[in-house]
């Protein structure tokens, strides 16, 4: 009989696979329910009112296109 290979615990996943989508829900559910979203939402709209604005809304731009702000084209 021939010997099986050891199945690999941690198999090679294409670019948005099962295991990380199941886990980036469960964080998201996890933060949600945290009671700290308001915060997170606050913090978020004073660095978009701050310094950092031109920079925070050039990256989001850039992401809406699927790009980096590193490799804009």
């Amino acid at each position: 009989m021939a010997q099986d290979k050891p199945r690999n615990p941690m198999p090679m996943q294409g670019e948005g696979d099962k295991a990380s989508a199941r886990k980036f829900d469960q964080a998201q559910s996890q933060f949600a329910k945290s009671g700290k979203v308001k915060g997170a939402a606050r913090a978020a709209e004073k660095a978009l009112d701050g310094p950092e604005g031109a920079s925070l809304e050039a990256a989001r731009k850039a992401s809406a296109k699927g790009r980096s702000v590193g490799k804009q084209a």
